[in-house]
């Protein structure tokens, strides 16, 4: 062999070894990454921000995956996902904010013309009003995640390419650093959770400093909401719905059609807090969420503008009703008709310690009834005898001090 031909193959090998996917990557993934840099230079990012961007990170996020096969939205009971979000303690802290961010709220309502409850709803629904911001199990990297959604998420790669290079875009404008890119798992940012094409579009900077920063700044996340929300149709003055009572014929017909208040009125439905419907031309559709024995709403335009921000009508539902307490409104008049008596958000906490404490959670004390929170119930459920329903009941509790 020649010295020539000797130095070649060394060069190569040495060349190989330089370009190598680390022995613990996906080489898949990075494979992906590096084709997709093409395409977001195409679009308009640079490629000293994506190479940033991509720095370091050679796997996809496991737990991006293991988040995207659980929506709660779409698959806890009507009155689980309820009680989770709309409790007295989210009540409490969303008027303690009412109280300490009146100026902002007041000058966002003037300038978009949407309820400050209503911001105030949101903000508790998507980051415990900031809260979740904080939380290193919760955020993530959002290129990684983003990434990660595009690599094996067939029904939803589409979508994570289109906000990765939004995301990007944001990053090279200035409004936040490509170091700073942290999101959910699914790419959402900032207090109020705006995915990047939609911070793109509605961004505002409130406080005036020359960024739309959502994730620092407070007001300029709510008057981003807000934006987002006035430009979808909302209706100042008009509230998101009312709860009803079904007259006897409409049990077990699920009509959802659109009428004007009075044409419901006309057919027997009345509200449930005895009181009169304010505005007779308004039009609303009918939903019964829990069916025949739970409460039914007559749903106005504003509750399809708040599901413009999360498409579910369980998340919607769950704005309006937090938003009513928040304002100092009562809750519901018909009760869920969860086969149990509910417990309070102490007595939630009180839960979860008493199945931490008996090996059974491992799971975030927050008083919050999650799969988590489920699985333990049911493994006590078993160990114990009973029926295994997962329910956080009065009864069960009364059990677990017993025992």
């Amino acid at each position: 062999m020649t010295f020539a031909r000797l130095a070649a193959i060394v060069m190569a090998f040495v060349l190989c070894a330089a370009t190598a996917v680390p022995a613990a990557a996906d080489a898949g993934f990075v494979r992906w990454i590096q084709n997709f840099e093409t395409v977001a230079a195409q679009a308009g990012v640079s490629r000293n921000v994506y190479r940033a961007a991509f720095a370091g990170i050679t796997e996809p996020d496991p737990e991006v995956i293991e988040k995207a096969r659980y929506q709660p939205e779409f698959q806890d009971k009507v009155w689980d996902y309820i009680d989770n979000r709309v409790n007295d303690e989210q009540v409490a802290k969303g008027q303690a904010a009412r109280a300490k961010l009146s100026g902002w709220l007041s000058r966002i309502e003037q300038r978009f013309g949407v309820d400050r409850d209503i911001l105030l709803a949101i903000w508790s629904m998507e980051t415990n009003y900031g809260a979740i911001l904080q939380r290193q199990d919760v955020m993530r990297n959002l290129p990684r995640s983003l990434a990660t959604l595009a690599y094996l998420d067939k029904s939803r790669a589409s979508f994570a390419r289109k906000q990765l290079i939004a995301a990007l875009k944001i990053a090279q404008s200035g409004d936040i650093k490509v170091s700073e890119l942290i999101s959910s798992w699914a790419g959402a940012m900032g207090h109020t959770q705006f995915i990047p094409t939609s911070y793109l579009a509605y961004k505002v900077d409130m406080d005036g400093d020359g960024h739309a920063n959502v994730w620092e700044s407070v007001p300029d996340a709510l008057a981003t909401a807000a934006n987002l929300l006035h430009k979808n149709g909302w209706e100042t003055g008009r509230t998101w719905g009312y709860e009803v009572i079904v007259p006897a014929q409409y049990r077990g017909r699920l009509e959802r059609a659109n009428k004007s208040i009075r044409q419901w009125a006309s057919l027997g439905f009345r509200r449930a807090n005895g009181r009169p419907f304010p505005d007779g031309g308004e039009h609303a559709n009918l939903l019964r969420p829990a069916g025949d024995d739970g409460p039914a709403f007559l749903m106005t335009k504003n509750f399809f503008v708040l599901k413009r921000y999360n498409n579910a009508d369980k998340y919607a539902l769950a704005v309006g009703l937090l938003a009513d307490r928040i304002g100092g409104y009562p809750g519901l008049v018909v009760d869920w008709p969860r086969g149990y008596t509910p417990l309070s958000t102490n007595e939630r906490y009180e839960l979860q310690k008493h199945l931490a404490s008996q090996g059974l959670y491992d799971g975030k004390i927050d008083g919050k009834i999650g799969s988590g929170s489920k699985a333990a119930i049911m493994a006590l459920q078993q160990q114990a005898g009973m029926p295994q329903d997962g329910n956080a009941s009065k009864a069960l509790l009364e059990f677990l001090r017993k025992r």
